[in-house]
């Protein structure tokens, strides 16, 4: 969904001291009748705490003071969406209706804002909202249909407040929705897509990185797995399939072994979910991750620790549905956000007191599973729109490799830059050429005996450029007098190489890097 939301704005309220306005027609019904709730001939305040729409009626939770300071809370229907924190004056013609005599802003409430400060939210600040209600309005003849709907604001200052819009399409209740200030009147929708919304993605990415931990430690307990009465025949047959499906160092020096170990990383499960592919066709790390999890459940006795770590990491609970789904559409992007650290730190978990092995397991399997949910939203993260409108798509994962006898983990992030769409003008003079991609790949990982190793590249035009780090003077130095050698590999491959470089630590962190001053320097 594209276009504008414009701001409704709603007829000014009666002062406090202005005579009741009557209203026809009933307005609010009660879903259990009170009898004498309110007197006859006599008012009360009643302040709307919560708004549910269900079909064509709106439910409210409503707090009603009586004159005498007595409060209660009644449910209700209504006919009309009244925003949380909304106040009224209301009498009780029967035993089943409440019916509003006059509609006033108390100053104190929480009112349905009818404008934009542009003071406190400047035009472009990027607003996030849940859709509490949506109503289509009655057509007027030749024009478009408007739907009408009250949203609650999720941030800024303007936090917890309720805002009536109007738009050419219906917004689903319930959806997270962002949108652009405009002017006073009006905001510009921001396409997200109805399975991703940015605020809920770095939530997630959030509580999946405090319970994420290293696969290393998994999967060497896993090559040393007992076959005991503990461990079930089910269990060392899904622990020797996750083990099996590993690459090693030589299947990834080649360009299928490579795109077979992607496609294995379990980065694109959800893909071959939606897709409808069976991922059980091949090696998949994530899919034999949560079949390694559906045996060992059953082996361990009940325990509300055991259940909770169960509850919070698998598939099901760890990931909502929209966020499984834009898994599988990286290739639509948002706002581009600050960018996630690259790559995820090292995180070792040692068994609790009075766990037992399979216990343990368990709670390492799940903190795998959590650790590929990690890198699948920081590509859901860091995809989106560069400031000059450059359209970034990001792909992050992680590979365990087989170095002989070891297990190293090989994280890899693959960055996609597309080049904004030309005016029409420009197209016709650069008609005959055509538009070129930005790629940049991360690489880093830690193997005996060099130590860590981060490996930034970018390629544009058939042309590589490359930093290298190494955190050991020993394995920089060697790096730094293979360097010549390199360069006339891929020279030999038919690529234009630019800078390669080693350097002794680690790359620099933040929003700018040397790779990343080194495109604006070459594109200027």
């Amino acid at each position: 969904m594209t276009g504008d939301m414009n701001i409704l704005p709603l007829p000014q309220t009666a002062p406090a001291t202005a005579r009741p306005l009557a209203v026809s027609g009933e307005l609010i019904k009660l879903l259990t009748p009170m009898e004498g709730l309110i007197d006859a001939g006599q008012t009360a305040r009643a302040e709307v705490l919560s708004l549910k729409q269900a079909d064509q009626t709106f439910q409210l939770l409503l707090k009603v003071t009586l004159d005498s300071g007595r409060q209660t809370t009644v449910q209700a229907t209504s006919n009309q969406p009244l925003a949380q924190g909304t106040s009224m004056v209301v009498t009780q013609p029967s035993a089943s209706n409440l019916a509003v005599t006059v509609q006033q802003a108390i100053a104190s409430s929480v009112a349905t804002l009818t404008r934009i400060d542009t003071a406190q939210l400047p035009v472009g600040t990027l607003l996030q909202a849940k859709v509490l209600t949506s109503q289509v309005l009655p057509q007027v003849p030749g024009q478009a249909t408007v739907f009408r709907s009250m949203v609650s604001l999720l941030n800024t200052a303007l936090s917890g407040s309720t805002l009536s819009i109007d738009s050419s399409q219906p917004l689903r209740i319930g959806t997270l929705l962002s949108a652009l200030v405009q002017d006073t009147q009006t905001l510009k929708f921001v396409p997200l897509s109805s399975r991703q919304d940015q605020l809920a993605v770095t939530q997630q990415l959030v509580d999946q990185q405090s319970r994420q931990g290293s696969l290393d430690g998994l999967l060497k307990l896993l090559q040393d797995l007992p076959d005991s009465d503990q461990t079930s025949v089910d269990l060392r047959n899904a622990a020797s399939r996750l083990l099996a499906g590993l690459p090693d160092v030589q299947q990834l020096s080649t360009a299928k072994g490579l795109a077979q170990a992607l496609l294995g990383s379990g980065a694109f499960l959800e893909t071959k979910l939606l897709t409808g592919q069976n991922p059980a066709l091949a090696p998949d790390l994530k899919a034999d991750l949560l079949k390694l999890i559906a045996q060992l459940t059953p082996g361990l006795q009940a325990n509300t620790n055991l259940s909770a770590i169960i509850a919070a990491n698998t598939l099901a609970q760890a990931m909502p549905n929209f966020v499984r789904n834009a898994l599988g559409m990286l290739g639509q992007v948002s706002a581009k956000p600050s960018p996630t650290s690259f790559p995820l730190p090292e995180r070792l978990l040692q068994s609790a007191e009075g766990e037992d092995d399979l216990e343990h397991l368990l709670r390492l399997a799940a903190a795998a599973v959590s650790r590929l949910q990690s890198h699948q939203l920081s590509s859901l993260e860091q995809t989106g729109v560069t400031a000059d409108g450059r359209l970034m798509s990001t792909w992050q994962l992680e590979i365990p490799m087989r170095n002989l006898q070891d297990i190293v983990p090989l994280q890899v992030k693959f960055q996609r830059e597309e080049a904004p769409e030309k005016e029409p003008q420009q197209e016709r003079r650069d008609e005959r050429e055509p538009r070129q991609n930005l790629w940049r790949v991360d690489l880093a990982f830690d193997m005996e005996p060099l130590g860590p190793l981060q490996v930034q590249a970018q390629l544009i035009k058939g042309s590589l450029s490359s930093q290298l780090w190494a955190e050991r003077p020993y394995t920089a130095s060697l790096i730094e007098s293979n360097l010549s050698a390199l360069r006339e590999r891929l020279l030999a491959s038919g690529l234009n190489v630019g800078d390669l470089d080693c350097h002794l630590g680690t790359p620099p962190q933040g929003t700018q890097t040397r790779l990343e001053q080194r495109w604006v320097d070459e594109n200027a």
